[in-house]
């Protein structure tokens, strides 16, 4: 059922703006997309996901100069511990079998620990616990959508891998043309999560917009992802508004949406996701170097076109850049 959106939930969202670089990637679970309980494929629109516990890993040569930054105590183990919260394809979900892990986060903890010349184990944690598992040397790293953040590089390296994006999507056959700016929402039906990032942004464009006479836009509201794909295709919805990664896995898996516009999820600021690690352990510089090279060599993009997340790629691993602020 849609929710109405009063003047109070309004004014709670634009108070929300302030906080904008700060709430990104907070648990990914919350925006998850399930996998399939039976069938090995998902075919649609030309791309075809592999969700069954077999998964075809790209060929990965030991780099023998990220191998050489490996951490000791790692090095000795010879074993690289990823964890990952799991739940949100297509970066991190459940095979077929419902308990191999699989996803484009699985992929490069792979291909990294291949790089580093170390095995990996990639476990499920919950959101609230992976901080104190990588903190105190339990998990070697985290990689779950996690974003470098200020208050975060106070205890945590990072080695960045993907730009965080929201997304705009509209129906496959849609006449409206890239949203980019304020003014190209003017007057459309959005759908959009309550109290988000995304919503903020949106209540700020729309009063920017409303300032110069501009029609404003018609906020939607909706309890499951059902209730918001049938609004969407039946035309009582124009867009939607959210995380890209996993609207752009739909929108590869279905065909029935494409994508308008993208914005950064730190608007205005930038914000990216990084492979994070305990602080000063050295692990992180040495996955920069792993990264590096597999951007290099091409398998990093092929990951990420695997899983339908080419927009979001960068192209250079950066070592603890600048975050977004505290709060």
């Amino acid at each position: 059922m849609t929710r109405v959106k009063t003047k109070q939930a309004a004014a709670a969202a634009l108070a929300l703006s302030s906080l904008l670089a700060l709430g990104a990637c907070s648990d990914p679970g919350a925006t998850a997309a399930a996998a399939p309980a039976s069938g090995a494929t998902t075919t649609a629109a030309g791309k075809t996901f592999n969700l069954t516990p077999e998964q075809d890993r790209f060929k990965v040569n030991v780099d023998p100069e990220a191998a050489a930054l490996v951490p000791a105590a790692i090095k000795a183990d010879g074993k690289l511990t990823v964890v990952t919260t799991g739940g949100s394809a297509p970066l991190t979900l459940f095979a077929t079998d419902n308990k191999t892990l699989i996803g484009s986060e699985v992929d490069i903890a792979y291909a990294v620990g291949a790089a580093l010349g170390l095995d990996v184990e990639v476990l499920p944690v919950a959101w609230a616990d992976w901080p104190l598992g990588v903190e105190s040397g339990k998990y070697e790293a985290v990689l779950s959508n996690v974003t470098v953040t200020e208050a975060r590089k106070e205890k945590f390296d990072f080695a960045t891998y993907r730009n965080d994006l929201l997304g705009f999507y509209a129906k496959a056959d849609t006449t409206i043309g890239a949203i980019k700016e304020a003014k190209d929402v003017a007057g459309k039906r959005i759908i959009v999560g309550s109290g988000t990032n995304q919503e903020a942004i949106l209540v700020r464009w729309d009063e920017e917009n409303k300032a110069k006479g501009l029609e404003p836009v018609a906020f939607q509201y909706y309890d499951d992802d059902s209730a918001s794909t049938l609004a969407l295709q039946s035309g009582r919805a124009d867009l939607t508004f959210g995380p890209n990664a996993s609207a752009a896995y739909k929108a590869a898996k279905d065909g029935k949406t494409k994508e308008v516009g993208t914005l950064n999820g730190g608007w205005p600021l930038t914000a990216e996701i990084a492979f994070t690690t305990q602080k000063g352990n050295g692990l992180a510089v040495a996955a920069q170097t792993a990264l590096n090279q597999l951007i290099d060599d091409g398998t990093y993009t092929k990951i990420l076109d695997r899983w339908g997340l080419t927009s979001e790629a960068i192209q250079k691993s950066e070592l603890n850049p600048a975050g977004l602020p505290k709060k």
